[in-house]
């Protein structure tokens, strides 16, 4: 399985627009930071997880164009979801199904209606889409993958997370390839339900924002403490803002099976 992180950064992006803090006027390429999505690859499956207001950069910016199976989305929030009108049938495409909870539905047919018209009455040019309903713990099959969402808590927001495997695969590589992905957004909670979805994860990606409290999300520190109870071979944090110091020092100072990803960043 191949993982590419498309984007790691929070809501604002990095830099932020008008900030001058170290991050933020840095020029390695690791602190420009795109928001968060990722793309997973196995045997020519190829899922979307998210698709946010920087879609259509992150595609230019991957330089191969490979066909999209499906879009997961985590939850509803413009940051994750922003770019869904950039999907075009003809392209990378075609018609496509984004997997999102009934909420994130409902809220996507309100937020851009003109999406999700039957063909007949579709605007010319317009993303051809089906939305197809997902449910923690339901298992949906795209190729060779399989993809369990779980319950992950946004502060007071249910959103989502996923566990995605090869199909047939023996789980807890341990060998550096993943055949078993987490992948945990936004998170600043976690049922105690959960944790069993989570069992034999070899690679792990989770959110980190920065280093002070945060209402909705995990900090950096509590993000070193959930990987360490996950215990995957391999974790890497995104949905990082500019207050995570420049990427050289941040990385210096996590344990050595735990990396602050950036936009690029591709894990075999």
């Amino acid at each position: 399985m191949r993982l590419t992180i498309l984007g790691s950064g929070t809501s604002g992006g990095v830099p932020q627009i008008a900030c001058r803090c170290a991050t933020c006027v840095s020029r390695d390429p690791r602190d420009h930071r795109f928001r968060t999505s990722a793309l997973v690859e196995h045997a020519g499956t190829a899922i979307l997880l998210d698709c946010g207001p920087d879609f259509r950069e992150q595609m230019l910016a991957l330089q191969r164009f490979p066909h999209i199976d499906a879009i997961f989305i985590t939850h509803e929030h413009f940051d994750h979801v922003g770019g869904i009108d950039d999907i075009r049938p003809g392209i990378l495409f075609g018609d496509i199904t984004i997997y999102a909870e009934k909420v994130v539905i409902d809220d996507l047919m309100q937020r851009i209606p003109y999406c999700f018209t039957p063909p007949e009455r579709r605007y010319p040019g317009v993303p051809a889409i089906t939305l197809s309903k997902i449910e923690p713990h339901v298992a949906v099959k795209i190729g060779s993958l399989i993809v369990t969402p779980i319950r992950v808590m946004h502060g007071k927001l249910p959103i989502v997370g996923f566990r995605i495997e090869v199909v047939g695969s023996n789980a807890g590589a341990s060998d550096g390839n993943i055949s078993t992905l987490a992948y945990i957004t936004d998170m600043k909670s976690m049922p105690d339900t959960e944790w069993a979805y989570l069992n034999d994860v070899d690679t792990l990606v989770v959110n980190a924002l920065h280093y002070r409290p945060h209402p909705t999300h995990q900090t950096v520190d509590d993000a070193i403490d959930f990987a360490r109870r996950v215990g995957a071979c391999q974790t890497f944090f995104v949905h990082m803002s500019h207050f995570v110091l420049p990427h050289d020092e941040a990385e210096a100072q996590l344990p050595p099976d735990m990396h602050f990803a950036y936009d690029g960043l591709v894990v075999e």
